[in-house]
């Protein structure tokens, strides 16, 4: 049987790299994509020190070599997560992005900054606190019950319980803007 591929399983192609290319090199002309344009570039003006730490932090999680700048491969590397990087990938980017201190486990204190953070930004309204959420996701997520989530019990979890899915892959639309504001040239 013939199965249907969809464009997240697609690799990018290199007619997808050149126009890409173009766009990126007009917007940074220098070639690198340093932090302040990155904010514009997804319309995040940063009204809160945790919004702005939230958007450092996914800055961050693109600039692989950690040289505080996103050259055009890094650039490549997150287009293709954000618009074609599968449903497992694209968790462990979340993760990585909640995992402050880089311990491979995610503590009650990150799980609760990332929860106000997310809360904000997608302007949840869920009737509960900030607290009584991270304790539902730790009651969900922390199988062996040792206080943290480790990077399995994430994948597993969110994959399993749809609520835990909803709210904590990293969405800041990104998929949708990009389409919308890259994928032509204009």
């Amino acid at each position: 049987m013939g199965q249907i591929q969809s464009d997240e399983d697609e690799e990018l192609d290199l007619s997808d790299i050149q126009p890409l290319y173009t766009r990126f090199m007009r917007e940074c002309p220098s070639g690198l994509l340093h932090l302040h344009e990155f904010r514009k570039i997804f319309g995040v003006q940063s009204t809160s020190e945790d919004e702005a730490l939230y958007m450092e932090t996914l800055f961050k999680s693109f600039d692989t070599n950690k040289d505080d700048v996103i050259d055009f491969m890094e650039f490549v590397a997150a287009v293709h997560l954000v618009l074609r990087g599968n449903l497992e990938d694209r968790l462990k980017w979340s993760f990585k992005v909640y995992d402050r201190d880089d311990s491979g486990k995610l503590d009650k204190q990150e799980v609760k900054r990332i929860i106000r953070i997310i809360c904000k930004l997608k302007k949840n309204k869920i009737n509960m606190t900030h607290s009584e959420i991270c304790d539902r996701v730790f009651e969900i997520l922390d199988v062996n019950q040792d206080g943290q989530i480790s990077l399995s019990e994430f994948l597993e979890g969110a994959q399993k319980d749809a609520w835990i899915m909803d709210l904590l892959k990293v969405d800041t639309n990104a998929r949708g803007w990009f389409r919308e504001n890259w994928g032509k040239d204009s």
